[in-house]
């Protein structure tokens, strides 16, 4: 199934889409491979903000959007891949089914199920700014669902058969 239907699935019902990436067997190519698409996407959604700065402020466009697309494409993903271990080892206190491929899998497809709202949450950035009430409320949106999937896809990941 595409991953971009996948992803509306997702919205629908978070479990379900993680049970099924989960029957599919561990692969870390295509774990890391979301995690990536999803780092790319919220990097793109930064853009419009970038460039409002740059307006507003006078700052080097050039320098900000490198700076964010090293921070979304090389820290990023480091810093996922430690979120995941640690959510790992806290769930392995409560539960023995967690694995650590199951931990990386439901914070890396959360991510990416999320980077649509974050694409609107960006372009709002640039249009409205940061301080703007619509704004604020689909970036707590964003906040939110990523939240509800990432909990979800852990649950689900650490669920005893």
């Amino acid at each position: 199934m595409p991953v971009s239907r996948d992803i509306a699935r997702t919205y629908r019902g978070p479990r379900r889409v993680v049970r099924e990436l989960l029957s599919m067997g561990p692969r870390e190519d295509r774990a890391i491979a979301w995690l990536m698409i999803g780092c790319f996407l919220v990097f793109l959604s930064r853009l419009p903000a970038l460039q409002r700065a740059a307006i507003e402020t006078g700052s080097d466009f050039q320098r900000d959007v490198i700076y964010a697309f090293f921070a979304m494409m090389m820290i990023a993903p480091l810093m996922f891949y430690v979120i995941a271990f640690v959510f790992f080892l806290i769930i392995k206190l409560a539960r023995s089914a967690a694995t650590p491929y199951g931990a990386r899998l439901a914070i890396f497809w959360g991510w990416l199920s999320a980077a649509p709202l974050a694409l609107f949450y960006g372009l709002l950035v640039g249009f409205n700014g940061l301080d703007h009430p619509g704004t604020t409320l689909v970036g707590a949106l964003w906040f939110i669902v990523l939240i509800w999937f990432w909990l979800a896809g852990l649950f689900e990941m650490s669920k005893e058969d």
